[in-house]
């Protein structure tokens, strides 16, 4: 059973640090590159590059808890509710994108339709 775990590359979860712009300042955020790769996916079915994306997410998390714990956390685990709850084949993929779109993503797409 641990195999599956046990024999993944070590390149996938070797950490690396990443610079993005986050309210017009620039910070380093360190995750796994596993991780990386997820953001990247997400950012894409957002419509977002990677540092709009986290920067937006970023924002709309200070505007619903008025501050931003542990901000690698709280990516890691975007990145787990994207793969168990959006990107899953077998889930309609209309409900599920819905549901995760970025505030302002879904008010453009709405306009657009």
């Amino acid at each position: 059973m641990c195999h599956i775990f046990a024999g993944q590359a070590p390149e996938t979860y070797e950490g690396q640090t990443r610079s993005v712009r986050i309210g017009g300042h620039s910070t380093s955020i360190r995750l796994e590159a596993a991780f990386w790769t997820v953001l990247e996916e997400v950012a894409a079915h957002q419509g977002m590059s990677l540092g709009k994306f986290v920067t937006k997410l970023h924002d709309e998390v200070l505007d619903l808890h008025g501050e931003v714990r542990n901000f690698a956390s709280l990516l890691r685990c975007s990145c787990l509710i994207y793969l168990a709850e959006v990107r899953p084949a077998h889930q309609p993929a209309e409900a599920a994108r819905e549901r995760y779109l970025c505030e302002s993503r879904r008010l453009h797409l709405e306009a657009a339709e």
